[in-house]
């Protein structure tokens, strides 16, 4: 299975595909049929809860327990149309993504199998999402990983492609009861899809991720964090250890196209007094006796997903090591003004599954990045910290001290 990075896109190998939005909340999930002017042909290729179905693509709800699909069948996809959007926005009014980023699955929908994941990273304001696009080029259909934003949520999408949003009528009186929901509305005669706003003040920021109260620590019972710099969470979840074995993917593109730049990822162990124990990094591809692996070295940042993985087996860690950074070094010496879209995430070894990830929103002209920590507690857990500190060092032997200063 790929892990997408904005941007990049996949060949489908199935002409039947489903793609599942979940995020931490329930969403609003819809599909567009494009033609190549990027514009609906009219407002029955708006596909969404309340028009359920269209000429080769449909709409499938999770009942709320489930993550809501956009199913495509492009085989039966009409000739003219060479795009499908699939959309999601926050079922909440005005709430915006801050901090439950949606993750979309893309799955062979015969037999369910996971072909490529997408989360749309550093997200903010955003109310409204185009998360993928399933796409026509050269005759065989493509999916791409988008993340475009939208602050005025679903009219806003729907207005841009061509959907047809008129005014609500103003409120009625108060009924002894509600009336059933039509078969089939305009999309902006939906309650949850309201025509596109003036500008006003902008909505509040949704609450904070669950954490303890004074501690300022983020846990997972709700779902996958995506961090903050400076910003922690604590790898147990409902009380309990989550996991034993995770891996941590590292990614990064060249800013400029053409412009191959070699990262090297690396993991630094510490002892309990800031000691250095051991680096893991391209030239010693495991330590701590197995612990902590490396995938091997990555020259170009090339393909899709991430490029330098290193797998940390908690459960073996030696009670001596205590603490953990993650580093990244720009091997041939260009600065990080040079590179694109540089993350880490964490990831559950046995399920695939992405739990927290750190997106590098700034860069400054620098070699050399600590990206994030993992800190064994008196109690056992670890704990994760976003870090995204820039320092001047082409090779990890160069981020032990600065490493050592950030624990």
């Amino acid at each position: 299975m790929t892990a997408m990075t904005p941007g990049s896109n996949i060949p489908l190998p199935t002409a039947h595909v489903a793609v599942d939005v979940a995020a931490p909340v329930r969403l609003d999930v819809s599909g567009l049929l494009l033609t190549a002017d990027g514009k609906v042909r009219s407002d029955d290729d708006f596909i969404f809860y309340n028009q359920p179905t269209g000429p080769g693509v449909s709409y499938r709800s999770g009942g709320g327990t489930a993550p809501d699909a956009i199913v495509v069948d492009t085989s039966a996809v009409p000739a003219g149309i060479e795009k499908i959007v699939v959309t999601a926005s926050p079922d909440a009014a005005g709430q915006s993504f801050q901090g439950i980023e949606p993750t979309a699955t893309i799955r062979d929908a015969g037999s369910g199998g996971a072909l490529a994941t997408f989360t749309p990273p550093r997200l903010g304001t955003e109310t409204a999402l185009v998360i993928v696009e399933i796409y026509l080029r050269n005759g065989a259909w493509k999916v791409r990983a988008v993340g475009q934003g939208y602050a005025n949520g679903l009219a806003g999408i729907a207005t841009d492609f061509g959907v047809s949003v008129e005014e609500p009528a103003p409120a009625a009186a108060p009924a002894p009861a509600a009336a059933p929901a039509p078969a089939r509305t305009r999309a902006g005669a939906d309650p949850r899809i309201p025509a596109p706003p003036v500008p006003a003040t902008p909505p509040a920021a949704p609450p904070a991720p669950a954490a303890a109260p004074g501690s300022g620590k983020i846990n997972l019972d709700k779902g996958k964090v995506s961090l903050q710099k400076n910003q922690t969470v604590s790898l147990v979840k409902g009380g309990r250890p989550l996991l034993t074995q995770v891996k941590m993917g590292l990614g990064w593109e060249p800013a400029y196209r053409g412009k191959d730049i070699d990262l090297d990822a690396s993991v630094i162990a510490y002892g309990p007094n800031r000691n250095h124990l051991d680096s893991c990094y391209f030239g010693k591809l495991s330590i701590l006796n197995g612990a902590i692996k490396h995938s091997g070295d990555n020259l170009t940042g090339e393909g899709a997903g991430d490029d330098e993985v290193i797998v940390v087996d908690l459960g073996r860690i030696p009670d001596e090591a205590t603490g953990l950074v993650f580093t990244v070094n720009s091997f041939t010496g260009q600065k990080f003004t040079e590179v694109a879209k540089a993350y880490c995430r964490l990831i559950d070894a046995a399920t695939n599954e992405e739990l927290v990830r750190f997106d590098l929103t700034t860069a400054e002209p620098q070699t050399g990045v600590l990206m994030a920590k993992l800190i064994r507690q008196f109690s056992g857990e670890w704990e994760m910290t976003g870090l995204g500190e820039f320092v001047k060092s082409r090779t990890v032997r160069g981020m032990v001290k600065p490493a050592a200063k950030i624990l």
